[in-house]
């Protein structure tokens, strides 16, 4: 059984997208729910990593669109694997992409889901939450 008060047991996410338009459904979906979140959103896998490196406060979840220019997600992932500090951190895909090579690459990385966009609201609301309702039923450190 989880432990804490709901205040005590913010989700902190991070959203990799660059696409201005699902950063606000990613947001009007979390508000809409009455999500106990805080989000932080960047545009690429480069800024991820510095507000990985610059906050002591990880996210319980990272958000991760693939197809991203310099870095892709994939390539993101790899790095993120590699790191021995951030390796744990849990990733949920959420990208255009429906290759199959795309798919298993993603799983190749123990991402914790995949999901291929656009999710209509009713979708993005149940895989939210979902989500949610997993993180606050987890045992998290």
């Amino acid at each position: 059984m989880a432990t804490g008060t709901t205040k005590d047991r913010l989700l902190h996410l991070l959203l990799i997208e660059d696409d201005e338009i699902d950063v606000i459904s990613v947001r009007r979906c979390l508000h809409d729910i009455g999500a106990a979140v805080t989000l932080k959103e960047v545009s690429s896998g480069a800024q991820a990593f510095e507000a990985l490196r610059e906050n002591p406060r990880l996210p319980w979840l990272i958000l991760l669109d693939l197809n991203m220019p310099r870095m892709s997600g994939l390539e993101f992932l790899r790095t993120l694997r590699a790191d021995p500090a951030l390796r744990h951190l849990p990733v949920v895909v959420m990208t255009t992409s429906t290759d199959e090579r795309d798919v298993r690459a993603a799983f190749g990385h123990h991402v914790a889901g995949y999901f291929v966009k656009p999710l209509n609201d009713g979708r993005f609301r149940d895989i939210f939450s979902a989500i949610e309702r997993y993180w606050h039923a987890s045992e998290v450190p």
